[in-house]
């Protein structure tokens, strides 16, 4: 079977320039498609999000349920190595998911927690009260999205635990210059 010789190139001139146009030789493969068959990815993707935000209320409700059942693995037997890796993973996920599942004041109070676990130079150090109050918000904020005027209230909570740890950290991290900078480094709380 013969190959088909490629088109030319086409060279149009102008007083000051040349347009060169190189033929393009998939266009012999391109299948047009009527308008009528397009797919639409975001659009499919949407409506199976749709489909499943039932779900998210159940989701965050099980990823807050193991965030406190980290919690009180340290409270039992302290911060080992695996209590301390999966209270930060509990948090970092409910950190990540939060948003997309409809609670982002849920996500800052997680990031909070994640800081303090982060940049605390020793975890049985830090008052337990302070990570008690950033599960219980979390827990709160879970378990009370659906009432329309817990919003600013969760957005509020988010904000002063964030300052509170913020503050805690600053005064732990105060011999420990390389730490400061990141404990000091902006982020977005809600709201912002």
């Amino acid at each position: 079977m013969a190959k088909e010789q490629p088109g030319k190139l086409e060279v149009k001139s102008f007083a000051d320039h040349h347009v060169i146009t190189q033929p393009n030789p998939l266009r012999k493969v391109l299948l047009r498609v009527p308008e009528s068959d397009l797919d639409d990815p975001v659009g499919r993707a949407e409506k199976a999000l749709a489909g499943l935000s039932g779900e998210f209320k159940n989701w965050m409700t099980i990823e807050a349920d193991r965030l406190s059942a980290a919690h009180a693995a340290v409270l039992r037997n302290g911060f080992t190595v695996d209590n301390r890796e999966e209270l930060f993973r509990a948090a970092h996920d409910i950190k990540g998911d939060a948003a997309t599942f409809g609670f982002p004041s849920a996500a800052a109070a997680a990031e909070s927690l994640c800081r303090i676990i982060e940049h605390a130079p020793n975890l049985d150090e830090v008052p337990s009260d302070l990570i008690a109050h950033h599960i219980n918000a979390i827990q709160a904020i879970v378990r009370e999205r659906t009432r329309l005027d817990t919003v600013s209230t969760a957005n509020e909570l988010s904000r002063q635990l964030r300052g509170v740890a913020d503050e805690f950290l600053m005064h732990a991290n105060r011999d420990r210059p390389e730490h400061l900078e990141a404990i000091l480094a902006p982020s977005i709380a809600p709201g912002d």
